[in-house]
């Protein structure tokens, strides 16, 4: 005996899944990874730098915050790495990232002793000369990558 699927049945699958599809696509922006860290340790960070609009990514900077301390960065990738305000360490990596694609990089860095998390500002910049800037908190429209630092167990 088949199954009877209703039309509404189908839509509102449809319409879910548009709805997860563009969820996803508006949280897509720079991030850090891992999410979760330790204090007072080395680990070993990637970040994906996705190009979500029609436009090529071009360039992106990572402002290390004050308290992480760069040890190295992946020669795989051209990088160069410079002191931002306060001695913090700013990455950027140059290279096209073109529309619907994403890169990875990596790096290598202390955490802070005395810090909950990490926030990872981010400065994306397009062929076009635009720039998208993700600095803002967790509710904000271009919120910064975060890692929380957990005490050990």
């Amino acid at each position: 005996m088949g199954t009877i699927v209703r039309r509404e049945s189908v839509r509102g699958l449809v319409y879910a899944s548009l709805v997860l599809l563009c969820a996803s696509a508006a949280n897509a922006h720079v991030r850090v990874r891992p999410m979760e860290s330790r204090p007072d340790t080395t680990e070993t960070y990637t970040v994906t730098v996705p190009t979500e609009g029609k436009v090529a990514t071009v360039k992106v900077e990572l402002v290390l915050p004050e308290g992480v301390q760069l040890l190295s960065v992946d020669n795989a990738k051209p990088h160069s790495v410079r002191k931002g305000e306060a001695g913090t360490s700013v990455i950027t990596w140059q290279e096209e990232i073109p529309p619907a694609n994403a890169r990875e990089y990596t790096f290598t860095a202390h955490n802070p002793k005395a810090s909950s998390e990490i926030s990872w500002q981010a400065h994306q910049f397009f062929a076009d000369g635009s720039e998208a800037d993700w600095v803002e908190a967790a509710s904000g429209k271009r919120p910064a990558s975060v890692t929380k630092l957990l005490a050990a167990p």
